[in-house]
C-alpha cells in the first residue's frame, strides 16, 4: 500500500476558509459503494438516506480555545503556547508546543492574560514541545473558564488565516460536550437542531462517542509504505447507552453510520468477537488502511480531506480506493469545499 496513491493536486482555493453560513445548505456528495454511483445533494438531504431504526454515531468532543499568547518573564517577549494534553491533574502538568521554542528554556516562566495564569517550563520534550506546570490555584472549572476567556481557537495552518472571535462558534459542532480536542470533529459541523429533530421524528437515533482529536489528524504522511505508518494515540469513550443503541441497530440489520473518521476509529477499536460494540474508555492508535474489514459501520459521513492524510486513507479503506479517488477528482472539478470548514461526503 503506497502513499503515492493518495497524492493529488488540490487547488488552494478549494480549502474552505470559513464554514458556510447556512449549515444545512452545505453540499453533500453521496457515494454508493456497491454501484459506484455519485450524487450531488445538500446536507439537508441527509435524512433521506436513512430509515427507522438506523443509528448515526457522532463525536461529542469539544475544542478548547487552547492557543494562548503570553509574555516571557523578565524579557516580556511574546510567546505562543498550544495546550495539547493534560498530563497530571494534581500538579497542573500539560504537554504543549511553544513558539519561538529556541528561546524557551527549562525554568522560564510565562505570564498569560493579566497575570491570572502563570506557567513554568519544566521539561523539553521535542524541538518545539515543552512540559509546562500551570500555576493556577483554583478549581478546574475556573481554569477552563479562564482559558475560554483568554485563549484562541487553534485553527490549523492549512486554514490560511488567524483565528477570529467568530471561530469560537464556528470551530465547534452542535454536539460539543467533553473538552479535549485540538481539531474540530468536522463531520458533525453541518448538523442543526432542526435536522436532529427531523431525524428523531423518523426514529433515527443519534448517539455520541467521545474521541479527543489531536494534532496527528492534521499531519501529512511522509512514509511511502503505509503499512509502516503509526497513528497518534487518542483517548476515546463509548458509553453503555451508546453501545446499546448501536447494537440494537446491528441486531436488526439497520444502518450504523459513523459521523467522521474519528468515530470510525473509536468504534472499530471496541468491537467484540460477536461484532458488537463494547462500552470502553481507552486509547486508540488504529490506522485504518484499504483492505480493512469493517465490523460495525455500514455508512460513513465525512468531510473532504487533504492529500496524503491519514483520514483520506481511512475514507478510501471504507469506500474503496478507486471510487473515493474518482469522487475526489469530481469534487475538485465541481467546486466542492475541502477540509474542516468544507462540504460533506456520505458513503453508503
Amino acid at each position: 500500500m503506497k502513499l503515492s496513491n493518495f497524492k493529488f493536486e488540490l487547488p488552494a482555493h478549494s480549502i474552505a476558509q470559513y464554514p458556510i453560513e447556512g449549515k444545512e445548505e452545505a453540499r453533500l456528495m453521496v457515494v454508493h459503494k456497491n454501484s459506484g454511483k455519485i450524487e450531488h445533494k445538500t446536507f439537508k438531504d441527509l435524512p433521506t438516506y436513512f430509515s427507522e431504526g438506523d443509528t448515526l454515531v457522532v463525536n461529542d468532543s469539544k475544542v478548547l480555545p487552547c492557543k494562548l499568547y503570553g509574555c516571557k518573564e523578565k524579557t516580556n517577549a511574546q510567546v505562543e503556547v498550544l495546550l495539547l494534553r493534560k498530563l497530571n491533574d494534581e500538579h497542573g502538568l500539560w504537554d504543549t508546543i511553544v513558539e519561538p521554542a529556541r528561546k524557551i528554556r527549562i525554568g522560564n516562566k510565562i505570564y498569560f492574560g493579566n497575570g491570572e495564569l502563570v506557567a513554568e517550563i519544566i521539561d523539553n520534550t521535542t524541538s518545539r514541545g515543552r512540559t509546562l506546570k500551570l500555576l493556577f490555584d483554583r478549581t478546574e472549572e475556573e481554569f477552563y473558564a479562564l482559558v475560554n476567556q483568554i485563549g484562541h481557537m487553534p485553527l490549523p495552518p492549512q486554514i490560511g488565516r488567524s483565528s477570529e472571535p467568530e471561530d469560537r462558534a464556528y470551530y465547534q459542532t452542535i454536539f460539543a460536550q467533553n473538552i479535549g480536542s485540538i481539531v474540530l470533529p468536522a463531520a458533525g459541523l453541518h448538523f442543526t437542531p432542526y435536522l436532529l429533530k427531523y431525524l428523531a421524528l423518523q426514529n433515527i437515533s443519534v448517539v455520541p462517542v467521545t474521541l479527543h482529536i489531536g494534532l496527528g489528524e492534521l499531519s501529512t504522511i511522509d512514509m511511502e509504505d503505509l503499512t509502516k505508518v503509526r497513528a497518534s494515540s487518542e483517548r476515546f469513550t463509548i458509553t453503555p447507552e451508546t453501545a446499546t443503541v448501536v447494537n440494537h441497530s446491528l441486531q436488526h440489520q439497520k444502518k450504523v453510520c459513523a459521523v467522521g473518521t474519528s468515530v470510525l476509529r473509536a468504534m472499530e477499536s471496541s468491537v467484540s468477537v460477536a461484532c458488537q460494540i463494547k462500552p470502553a474508555s481507552d486509547w486508540t492508535n488504529k490506522f485504518i488502511l484499504p483492505s480493512y474489514s469493517f465490523k460495525v459501520c455500514s455508512a460513513l459521513l465525512t468531510t473532504f480531506h487533504l492529500p496524503s492524510s491519514i483520514s483520506l486513507v481511512s475514507v478510501a479503506a471504507f469506500g474503496g480506493e478507486e471510487l473515493i479517488l474518482n469522487a475526489y477528482a469530481e469534487a475538485i472539478k465541481e467546486g466542492y469545499r475541502f477540509f474542516l470548514y468544507g462540504d460533506s461526503m456520505l458513503i453508503i
